[in-house]
């Protein structure tokens, strides 16, 4: 029987052993599921360069402020970006572009996050937000999220990883984080994005299977906008991976007295707000959390929680203009 597309980790030369050994039996239906539907679709240009920036983990890498970096670069480069969202958590289905009186209950919270800085859609139907983007004015989208997403035609497909988790332990989900076996998604990437903890931290670009390849792989990291609080702060998030916040926040100089984690893009309620204050009373504490948090909240329960800001800086900021200056070029108004 013909070994299928999604075992084969060498472009169809090898047998695919590693990737069979490191799926679960759902792990691989759900592997099949992805690379069948990726095979099955033709892509739609939807008349502008789009820029992926996905990760083939579940969450947790630093995407949204990568994409947020990305938005801010290209607008220095004379175009008029936006970022296409799926919506992930809200309830409008689109395609809509996010507006100030949206909130994150309706159009997501990584949509409205990315909203206080740039123009977004959102659009559970790709081709549709795609199109609607286009026909404001739009000329370059960044999709957050959507690697494994083949609807439309990608420009330049960025993956996000974290140095620290790595591809936690190579499984697919169920069993572990992976969307799709590694060194799948990374054939259809055009450059790789590693997240360390700091500027001074150096991946380990064999144990993360990045070292034999062929296209641009940078290194970023997060850093604070601001110092945090002075003070005893409580920490609470509801990300990928909360612990992370919890130590750049003690990097960075926190009296941090602990740390609460929550699902990820976990609506809060007023029992958990009533939690957390009293929680941050008995540490006599200020309550912290992240941005994307933060815009989850109902708004008067925003006054005395503190958000704390972070942005994606990059080790070589020339290799990522490298990248995004073709995309510039590939605009319609630049042909």
């Amino acid at each position: 029987m013909r070994e299928p597309a999604f075992w084969r980790t060498d472009g169809g030369r090898g047998s695919g052993a590693l990737t069979r050994a490191l799926l679960s039996p759902l792990g691989r239906i759900y592997a099949w599921a992805v690379a069948r539907r990726i095979r099955r679709t033709e892509p739609v240009d939807p008349g502008a360069p789009v820029i992926c920036v996905g990760n083939i983990t579940l969450g947790g890498t630093g995407k949204t402020p990568v994409t947020q970096s990305i938005l801010r670069r290209l607008e220095e480069l004379d175009c008029n970006p936006c970022a296409l969202s799926r919506g992930y958590g809200g309830s409008e289905a689109g395609p809509l572009e996010v507006l100030d009186d949206h909130t994150a209950a309706q159009v997501g919270d990584e949509p409205r996050l990315l909203a206080r800085d740039a123009r977004v859609w959102i659009s559970r139907d790709r081709v549709e937000g795609a199109h609607a983007a286009v026909e404001a004015g739009i000329d370059v989208i960044v999709m957050d999220d959507g690697h494994q997403n083949p609807s439309l035609k990608k420009t330049l497909s960025i993956v996000v990883i974290d140095s620290v988790a790595g591809w936690g332990g190579n499984l697919v989900f169920p069993a572990g984080p992976l969307r799709e076996p590694v060194p799948v998604g990374l054939a259809r990437a055009d450059a790789v994005i590693v997240m360390t903890p700091d500027q001074d931290a150096v991946p380990n670009y064999e144990r993360l299977q990045l070292s034999d390849l062929e296209i641009p792989v940078l290194q970023a990291w997060l850093e604070p906008r601001e110092a945090p609080p002075k003070g005893r702060l409580l920490a609470f998030a509801g990300i990928g991976r909360p612990q992370k916040f919890f130590d750049a926040l003690e990097a960075a100089g926190a009296e941090l007295t602990d740390g609460l984690d929550f699902p990820d893009h976990h609506p809060y309620s007023q029992r958990d707000l009533a939690y957390l204050r009293e929680h941050a009373a008995s540490h006599e504490a200020q309550l912290i959390t992240t941005e994307k948090d933060w815009v989850r909240l109902p708004p008067d329960a925003r006054k005395d929680i503190r958000a704390w800001p972070v942005e994606a800086r990059f080790a070589n900021p020339a290799a990522l203009d490298a990248l995004l200056l073709d995309i510039v070029d590939a605009r319609p108004s630049a042909r």
